[in-house]
């Protein structure tokens, strides 16, 4: 039977959920309503979606999911509106990296028979429609945190779906979550952000601190990127946990400070040691809630056409380079050339071609 999926919102993510749905479900009948026409028309042309909706209206009765992809603060506002056209097996799932504050709203309204809370745990620097794509949600971590009232059959189908979409489900308490992802996705966003505005509030009039901050530190600030009204909202919404966990960690850093003010070798040493043993146990294959870059570095010759050379390699291997660059500041990096590519499968094709043209690669 051809099923029918109603999303609410066409953004980043409603529109890579959407793409994946429709890849792998071709006959699904897909509608949309999205407040921007600019979202929904690129949909209907690349036939991503059948209808695009003027409003939450009839078209979104007997759907088998309903996804809600509309900023955390914004999709609670849809609730009431979608309520009357919930018949009793549909599925009404949200994408926000906040769920407290719907999970309570949904309880208020009466709603838990039909909900469970979503979280593709997948992203961009990019926002809307344009930058969506079904691969974003593939082997990501996809948290599902379902209501107290929601029963087992709903849990399974949801999860069996969102397993075909090529997304790895995983149950959580909707407060556990809130603290995880806050501690994972919400902290580092913060410090990201803290970051990059010291470096531009202490700078020299002559920028000397921007001029020479690439590599590493623009690495490990790359988040800071992010849409500013998407991370405002997060920050609102998800307030009480990222307090706690900001006044956790700002004593950590006085702990550091006192450690660095007092020269205490061996307690610095236990914690830089500690913190690279425990990163490196890390698995490179984990899809967390920050989006993964993909680049390598490689050595080349101060020379004319020395980028275009390997350009020519990876073009005549079919890889595709997102980004190219000479990095000027090595203090922390390895090879004069920082590539940056899509997807982990093209990095490593890159290396492989590179590395038989006699280059040297490093990969991160």
């Amino acid at each position: 039977m051809k099923q029918k999926i109603g999303f609410i919102g066409l953004g980043l993510i409603g529109g890579s959920v959407a793409k994946a749905v429709r890849q792998y479900y071709p006959d699904a009948e897909i509608i949309a309503f999205d407040k921007s026409e600019e979202m929904l028309a690129p949909a209907v042309r690349e036939s991503v979606i059948d209808t695009a909706c003027a409003g939450v209206d009839d078209n979104f009765s007997g759907c088998d999911y309903i996804f809600l992809c509309t900023p955390v603060s914004s999709n609670n506002a849809y609730l009431t509106r979608l309520k009357p056209y919930l018949h009793e097996n549909c599925i009404l799932t949200d994408v926000g990296s906040v769920k407290t504050p719907i999970h309570e709203e949904i309880k208020a309204l009466g709603m838990e028979e039909n909900f469970i809370g979503g979280h593709p745990m997948a992203g961009s620097e990019k926002t809307g429609y344009a930058h969506s794509k079904a691969m974003l949600i593939e082997n990501a971590y996809y948290i599902l945190t379902p209501t107290e009232k929601v029963s087992s059959d709903k849990i399974e189908k949801l999860s069996s779906f969102i397993e075909s979409l090529k997304a790895i489900p995983i149950e959580l308490d909707y407060g556990r979550h809130d603290y995880i992802t806050g501690t994972i996705s919400h902290l580092p966003h913060l410090l990201a952000a803290g970051l990059v505005n010291y470096v531009k509030e202490n700078d020299s009039k002559d920028e000397l601190m921007k001029l020479l901050a690439a590599g590493g530190f623009k690495d490990m600030t790359r988040i800071a990127s992010s849409s500013p009204v998407m991370w405002q909202q997060i920050c609102l919404e998800n307030s009480k946990n990222i307090t706690e966990i900001l006044e956790k960690y700002i004593a950590l850093l006085e702990q550091t400070k006192k450690q660095i003010e007092t020269k205490n070798s061996q307690e610095l040493y236990d914690m830089f040691d500690s913190s690279k043993n425990y990163r490196n146990s890390i698995p490179d294959a984990s899809a967390g809630p920050i989006k993964k870059g993909f680049a390598l570095y490689c050595d080349i010759a101060d020379e004319a056409g020395g980028i275009a050379a390997i350009a020519a390699v990876l073009a005549g291997g079919g890889v595709n380079i997102k980004n190219i660059g000479i990095i000027h500041n090595r203090e922390f990096e390895e090879g004069v050339l920082r590539i940056e590519f899509y997807e982990e499968k093209a990095a490593d094709e890159a290396a492989r071609l590179l590395q038989k043209h006699k280059y040297t690669v490093y990969e991160r």
